[in-house]
């Protein structure tokens, strides 16, 4: 059935307008447009409407049995994932190009084909020669896993229910459009329709999907967060593409939390575990060195030990720099301004600089502690002990304060041989044991803590 619709024609170029206006935007002549009702068809709809199926059941009869989590190839994955793959679940991987998406896709792909299961990879950006060669670089050969090359909507949608795939992977879901809409791939409409007809798939079917998606300069998935509210798992794979660690996050999470962290090693046949991150990050530490300080954080439920290291210097210039890596800025200045204020550590004529070695980000104010007594050795040059740990949060008056998860952060340090760690004196009243062979000292503020750390004349004003 037809409709009606008024539409403006142009009586000179024949253009039409959807309101009226004095000039012709085409041919520039004015008084052409004429009032005409144009009959416009409908359009078929995006899928046909059927009525539910399901009917209404109550709380108490609701059946919790579900299938079995799929279990990957690699830990660190299944951890970040809550315990594996979720059966019908749709995941979303972002980061910046060249980080290692497709790397990481391909050989968890490669571990679902060995253990046999069907994999099916589509890829939109890559063709399937690109794939193959990518695929013989890291070693992987399984006929298990069917490579397709599609930008095409209802094609991919046809061999997904036709393969019944243990996995699919969509590499990527901004190079995938529909016909049912008219704008470009990429643009926010197409992503959110194709990932919506994915979506319904993967639950219909009950196949657990992987989603490469763009980002943007600032990092987020491209699009006004479209994504995120579709699929079931947010992943941000993070890192310098020229250094080797790679960080996988989860920033949503159905199935799990969101709190976990999994550590990867980029090498030439692709991403390795590294599955004692605490040691991979003080391998290449300089124990005599000023300016270095041992913290232990918390990423999830895995304790992590870091080494922060922090360089002061005179500055050449009125204002000093302050600059951060791995640890957020205004929390560098915070502790500068507590230093300069509380402990009397002359900082308004030094540059500081402040990084996280191993491309860590710490986002918890455990380490503050260790920020500011790296700091602190660095303007007196004096090393921090080889065998000290400090864990702390700093407040605005000076004082330390209490931390969560400490027996765990203790019991990791105890492990790497630490044998000496400094704490605020309120978690030393709650009666817990600390862990054999490692002392604890306790602080109640900043300066007793410096003192502590490096001495009776650097620790105090």
């Amino acid at each position: 059935m037809t409709r009606q619709r008024i539409r403006y024609v142009c009586q000179n170029c024949g253009s039409v307008q959807a309101k009226w206006m004095g000039r012709c935007p085409d041919c520039g002549e004015w008084n052409t447009l004429v009032e005409t009702v144009v009959e416009v068809s409908p359009k078929e709809p995006s899928r046909p409407v059927l009525l539910s199926v399901n009917e209404p059941q109550p709380l108490t009869a609701v059946n919790t049995e579900h299938d079995a989590r799929i279990r990957l190839p690699m830990t660190e994955l299944d951890r970040v994932l809550g315990g594996g793959l979720v059966p019908g679940s749709v995941n979303l991987i972002g980061g910046d190009p060249g980080i290692g998406k497709s790397t990481l896709l391909l050989q968890v792909a490669a571990g679902v084909a060995e253990a046999g299961g069907r994999v099916l990879y589509i890829s939109g950006e890559e063709s399937l020669r690109q794939i193959k060669m990518r695929a013989e670089r890291l070693g992987i050969t399984s006929g298990n896993i069917l490579l397709m090359s599609e930008v095409h909507l209802e094609p991919i949608l046809a061999h997904i229910e036709q393969v019944q795939p243990q996995l699919a992977i969509v590499d990527s879901i901004q190079s995938v459009y529909t016909e049912r809409v008219e704008s470009a791939a990429g643009s926010v409409t197409q992503v959110r329709e194709c990932a919506a007809d994915l979506l319904r798939v993967a639950k219909a079917h009950n196949i657990p999907m992987f989603l490469v998606g763009h980002v943007t300069k600032a990092g987020a998935i491209a699009g006004p967060r479209v994504l995120e509210h579709v699929v079931d798992a947010v992943l941000y794979l993070e890192g310098d593409r020229f250094h080797t660690y790679r960080l996988l996050r989860s920033v949503k999470n159905r199935f799990g939390s969101t709190n976990e962290v999994g550590v990867f090693e980029m090498t030439e046949s692709g991403l390795r575990e590294v599955t004692n991150p605490s040691e991979v990050f003080l391998a290449e530490r300089l124990p005599n060195a000023a300016g270095s300080a041992i913290a232990v954080t918390m990423e999830g439920t895995r304790p992590i030990v870091v080494e922060i290291q922090a360089l002061s210097s005179p500055t050449s210039f009125g204002l000093p720099r302050r600059t951060a890596n791995g640890v957020d800025i205004n929390r560098l200045l915070l502790l500068a301004a507590v230093l300069s204020k509380r402990v009397g550590v002359k900082l308004h004529d030094q540059d500081i600089f402040v990084n996280v070695v191993g491309g860590l980000r710490i986002n918890e104010p455990a380490a503050d502690l260790s920020v500011a007594v790296a700091i602190a050795s660095s303007y007196y040059n004096r090393p921090v002990p080889a065998d000290l740990v400090t864990i702390g949060e700093v407040g605005l008056s000076g004082e330390l304060r209490g931390v969560s998860h400490l027996l765990r952060r203790l019991s990791e340090a105890a492990r790497l041989g630490f044998t000496r760690c400094i704490l605020p004196q309120s978690v030393l009243h709650t009666g817990f044991t600390p862990p054999n062979g490692l002392e604890v000292i306790g602080a109640r503020t900043l300066r007793q803590a410096l003192h502590a750390a490096l001495g009776k004349e650097e620790g105090r004003a």
